[in-house]
């Protein structure tokens, strides 16, 4: 019974483990007859066949025409070699961008027409189609992050008297498409931050600009300082005493062992685990905190805590390849290494929370104490048939696995947000601005 009902759990998420494009099979070589050169073809043999057939001499005068046109329409000067030069720009965007392609022939000869044939990969979308004497011009809009192959252009290449016809194959190449980063601008911090020079106020003593309190003169310090209300108050000299200054370092921890989409809404927990992980990446590097990210599910791919504009296109790359056409491998998990979550780094974790395998990977992270962020994308309820006890039990199961996930971190003092799709994610990071956050142990 329980095996029934996670299957119908499945079949009603949708979700698809392994999608992989096929591309068309491959078109032959060199010249071959064409369509008017098949047509005229076949009109003169049936023709010539009635005639022995029926034994009627006459009707071999229906295949003079078909000849006659065919010896017409013979070319002059076929192409001996054909060359393409591709041009893809940009071949790096964001969603709903545009992306241009270009491809030219150079050829030795004469060419009548051109008929092209698209075989179009996923995650794009085909707007215009132009075709010249020698070129062809195509516009497409990146629908969706990830890396795609762009596609194949199969080009028939036709005489000038439309009698034979050659097929050149262009192949497109990949592209790399950014998701568009969630609105944010909050960065909750951790209680203790390392070492390093920042903007998030530390509660150690330090050379920043926000006072604290007061403390007596020691000899060596500024003078400048001097708090004279308290100094004449105290009847000693009183310094102002300020809080130190650091940079934090975080590690964004992202959930890719599946990929779930709302029955009521179509959003792919997927997507919006990137989108909502992008925007949280370009406010941590606005306030010059190093960032880095983790990917679990089937290989894990990890980069190291950074900073700079650049870091963040070097943070996207590194996880593209968790989406390439479409097709995404799920199985087994293996061990965090250490350089990639550094000691004290506050680690947020984007999570749909639909398999239970992440709760291991949430105790290793516990287990390094690392303090801890559990951001749950919303996955939506799968859909059921009314009546149908299996689905009623599947979706029971549902309902309660996740309650006990949510519950499990709970207990071990994880911090679990909820963000909405179409919403900034400030609003999810609100309440962690109450206090600082707390590692485990």
């Amino acid at each position: 019974m329980k095996g029934d009902a996670d299957a119908a759990v499945l079949r009603a998420l949708g979700s698809d483990p392994d999608v992989l494009a096929e591309p068309p099979p491959r078109p032959p070589d060199g010249w071959r007859a064409g369509d008017r050169a098949l047509r005229y073809g076949t009109v003169a043999a049936v023709a010539v066949g009635a005639a022995l057939l029926t034994g009627h001499a006459w009707l071999l005068a229906l295949a003079a025409g078909p000849l006659a046109l065919l010896a017409l329409a013979l070319p002059g000067r076929r192409p001996g070699e054909v060359e393409t030069v591709t041009t893809v720009e940009p071949r790096r965007c964001f969603e709903d961008e545009s992306i241009t392609a270009t491809v030219a022939l150079r050829h030795d000869g004469e060419i009548g027409r051109l008929d092209p044939g698209i075989t179009l990969g996923p995650g794009v979308h085909l707007d215009h189609l132009g075709t010249g004497p020698s070129h062809l011009r195509l516009r497409f809009t990146a629908e969706r992050w990830g890396r795609w192959t762009l596609g194949t252009v199969d080009l028939d290449l036709y005489d000038t008297g439309g009698t034979a016809r050659r097929t050149v194959r262009v192949d497109l190449g990949e592209i790399e498409v950014f998701p568009v980063p969630t609105a944010a601008g909050l960065t909750p911090i951790p209680v203790r931050l390392p070492q390093r020079l920042g903007e998030h106020t530390s509660v150690q003593r330090g050379e920043g600009i926000e006072v604290t309190g007061v403390h007596p003169y020691v000899r060596g310090e500024r003078q400048r300082r001097i708090n004279w209300p308290a100094t004449t108050r105290r009847g000693d000299i009183q310094l102002y005493q300020f809080a130190a200054e650091r940079a934090a370092d975080t590690v964004v921890l992202l959930d890719v062992l599946g990929d779930v989409r709302d029955p009521a809404t179509g959003t792919s927990s997927l997507d919006e685990t990137f989108r909502a992980a992008a925007g949280l990446v370009r406010a941590y590097l606005r306030t010059h905190d190093r960032i880095g990210v983790v990917s679990v599910g089937g290989t894990t791919r990890w980069l190291q805590p950074g900073s700079g504009d650049r870091y963040f296109y070097r943070i996207v790359e590194s996880v593209l390849d968790v989406r390439k056409d479409l097709g995404y491998r799920t199985t087994g998990l293996s061990k965090l290494p250490p350089p990639a979550l550094p000691e004290g780094a506050l680690v947020y974790v984007f999570t749909p929370l639909t398999d239970q395998r992440i709760l291991d990977v949430l105790h290793q992270v516990r287990g390094r104490a690392n303090p801890m962020v559990v951001v749950e994308i919303p996955a939506g309820d799968p859909q059921i048939d009314p009546g149908d006890p299996v689905s009623e039990l599947a979706l029971r199961l549902w309902r309660a696995d996740r309650a006990a996930m949510r519950f499990a971190l709970a207990e071990r003092g994880i911090a679990v947000i909820h963000h909405k799709p179409g919403e900034t994610l400030d609003l999810a990071l609100a309440p962690l601005l109450r206090r600082r956050i707390r590692g485990g142990v």
